[in-house]
């Protein structure tokens, strides 16, 4: 398979080590000896293009010299990544961009139609497009013939969407909820051991599960657009993150923490997605859950899905700790059903 990479990022770079420096360490992965990335384009850093294979251990190499792909390197570009998901050939878009609520999941949407317009499949981290326009993309997919897959938007490498799609085929789902943002249950477990809220945001970016701006993070935009992905695709809702009922944790204090500790609870960012009355709704918001729930036992980064079924159920999915590694395998997950189910 011939594969564009748009994003070089924490995760695309963890996707190159695996399958190149690392690749002795992963046997697993030696499906995909075969991929050939033809290109990666990154926004801001330069990007490569070679119709014939670029080695990614070169790239890694090139790329850590100066945090971004210079002039002088061979192949080195300043295509756009619009322009490379028209005209350059390959097989599979790997959308590793990052998450834009203000323009509503583009550049990397159009990216993916692109990608489907052009009868090349489609695999994305980046949950944007997933959670604002899924029903096309998915209708685009299916009158191409090819795949539109996403595993890693919800919990990272965790087989949540996969479970829900073929492990569970004949169950009708009516509910889903959980924890899904590392950020926040980080930083709520750190202000459960006596910190201040604004030490256990620069704690998280310093441990690496915060970004350098965690506003999608802690005003719940990251959760909301987690909840539109599940609402949508596992529930047959056609929602956005703009119709979640969404409240983050940028207000909760330290003492709000102690007191829900003092009557035997904890607080946790709660995300759910439901249907009622024929519709799908979806929420996000701060709740004081007892200790004995499942909910309260995901602590620091982890994160927790339990899914509500007429025959199964609750059945619950857990994390613990999860970190690149994991977010890249639900990539590579994608990309090796596609090595296997498609020509």
């Amino acid at each position: 398979m011939k594969a564009l990479f748009i994003g070089f990022g924490n995760v695309g770079r963890t996707i190159a080590k695996i399958l190149s420096t690392e690749k002795d360490l992963f046997p697993g992965m030696s499906r995909l000896a075969g991929l050939m990335p033809i290109g990666i384009i990154t926004r801001s850093r330069g990007s490569v293009v070679d119709p014939c294979g670029i080695d990614f251990s070169l790239a890694l190499e090139n790329f850590g010299r100066e945090g971004s792909f210079s002039e002088g390197i061979p192949g080195f570009t300043r295509i756009s990544g619009e322009e490379a998901s028209s005209v350059l050939d390959y097989d599979v878009l790997v959308e590793l961009s990052t998450l834009s609520i203000e323009n509503e999941g583009e550049p990397a949407t159009t990216h993916i139609r692109n990608a489907l317009a052009g009868g090349r499949h489609a695999v994305s981290a980046n949950k944007g497009p997933v959670s604002f326009s899924y029903r096309e993309l998915s209708e685009l997919a299916i009158k191409a013939g090819k795949k539109f897959l996403f595993e890693t938007t919800v919990m990272d490498g965790a087989p949540v969407l996969n479970l829900c799609r073929s492990c569970l085929e004949g169950c009708t789902i009516g509910s889903v909820d959980g924890i899904f943002n590392s950020t926040t249950n980080y930083i709520l477990t750190r202000m459960e051991e006596g910190a201040d809220f604004d030490d256990a945001v620069r704690e998280a970016q310093v441990a690496g599960v915060a970004e350098a701006d965690p506003r999608n993070d802690i005003d719940g935009w990251d959760a909301a657009a987690k909840v539109s992905v599940l609402a949508n695709v596992v529930l047959g809702g056609n929602i956005t993150p703009l119709d979640v009922e969404r409240k983050g944790i940028s207000g909760v204090s330290r003492r709000e923490v102690e007191r829900a500790s003092l009557s035997g609870r904890k607080l946790k960012l709660v995300c759910r997605a439901w249907k009622e009355g024929g519709k799908v709704f979806g929420k996000v918001g701060v709740e004081e859950i007892p200790r004995d729930h499942p909910f309260s036992l995901v602590s620091g980064g982890g994160a927790v899905i339990r899914i509500h079924t007429d025959l199964m159920g609750p059945v619950l999915v857990t994390q613990e700790k999860p970190g690149l590694y994991d977010t890249a395998y639900g990539v590579l997950n994608d990309l090796l059903s596609l090595s296997v189910s498609s020509p």
